[in-house]
């Protein structure tokens, strides 16, 4: 813990007086005994153990109509948040309710380094592949399941989603699940379990969407790889939500969502692939990255994910239903 006068060096190389504010982690057990004020300031700072903690911590903020400045010290304070004395008091009850609404699910894990979360939860998904591909060799689901333009054009409209769930062979299969397990799982740590299953699985519908609306005579063709892509959309366009006018602000959106795109160039324009499902995918995770990363207080708190993996199972059974009756 830093002492007074510590503190006090700290801040005395900015423009505007702050106050560092120890705040490492706020989890559903910790306590807020460490939060305290020192002398009246201009600015306090509340100090995040990482990057993504800091951006996520501002649009908790920015939700709440408080103005804040993400800050890395190089003092070796790390990252942290400026924001107005006025609004101090305001700001650390609005990241403490966050944190109560959000209580870390057991399947997510910090990897590589402080702050980057991984949710294991994806293999869930892997093994639904898996299953679906075991149960296609046995009764040929794909006659039934296949995505065909001129079907959905007829009103088979379940095929945008039963067509994620299908291979062509193990090869297909296996390419898929290991990319989508990667991304599926930094998309739904990002945005909750439940609520980035959900987004993730509609934004590869939206793939197939675009197909057919843009090819209507379209023959048939399979895969999640539309879905992949519409994680990697997800994350990319998470940094849409914090556009500012502010140049810090700016440096983030363009540098997420370039890296994003380039991700993209690498790995949905690959020859013989589905080109127009990829970028489908990828747009539709881009857009609903966005509005989804615009609402952190709803989007990973437990009623939300509750209901995102309970909208999941049904748009998974209710398609098959309708295609196998």
């Amino acid at each position: 813990m830093m002492m007074a006068g510590e503190m006090r060096r700290n801040c005395a190389t900015r423009s505007s007086v702050c106050l560092a504010i120890p705040l490492k982690s706020l989890t559903f057990r910790q306590s807020y005994r460490h939060l305290y004020q020192i002398m009246p300031s201009q600015e306090l700072r509340i100090s995040a153990r990482s990057r993504a903690q800091a951006m996520d911590w501002s649009l908790v903020l920015i939700s709440q109509g408080i103005d804040s400045t993400i800050d890395h010290a190089e003092n070796g304070a790390g990252w942290g948040l400026l924001v107005a004395s006025e609004n101090y008091q305001n700001a650390v009850a609005a990241i403490r309710q966050y944190a109560i609404e959000n209580r870390g699910w057991p399947w997510q894990r910090e990897i590589f380094y402080p702050g980057l979360l991984f949710d294991w939860g994806s293999l869930a998904w892997v093994a639904l592949l898996v299953l679906f591909f075991a149960l296609d060799v046995q009764f040929d689901l794909r006659s039934r399941g296949v995505m065909e333009s001129a079907s959905v054009g007829h009103g088979q409209w379940w095929r945008l989603f039963t067509a994620m769930w299908l291979h062509g062979d193990i090869s297909h299969l296996g390419a898929n699940a290991a990319i989508g397990a990667v991304l599926l799982g930094l998309a739904m740590a990002r945005f909750g379990t439940g609520a980035g299953l959900l987004v993730a699985y509609l934004a590869g519908a939206g793939g197939n969407l675009l197909v057919f609306l843009f090819l209507p005579t379209r023959g048939p063709s399979l895969g999640a790889s539309g879905m992949v892509m519409g994680c990697l959309g997800l994350l990319a366009g998470e940094s849409l939500s914090i556009w500012r006018k502010k140049h810090h602000s700016q440096k983030y959106v363009l540098a997420g969502v370039a890296g994003g795109v380039m991700l993209f160039a690498l790995l949905g324009l690959s020859p013989g692939t589905d080109v127009l499902a990829h970028f489908g995918g990828f747009l539709s995770g881009l857009i609903l990255g966005g509005l989804l990363a615009s609402f952190p207080f709803s989007a990973k708190s437990t009623p939300a994910n509750l209901a995102g993996g309970f909208l999941f199972a049904c748009l998974v059974i209710l398609p098959w239903w309708l295609s196998l009756r």
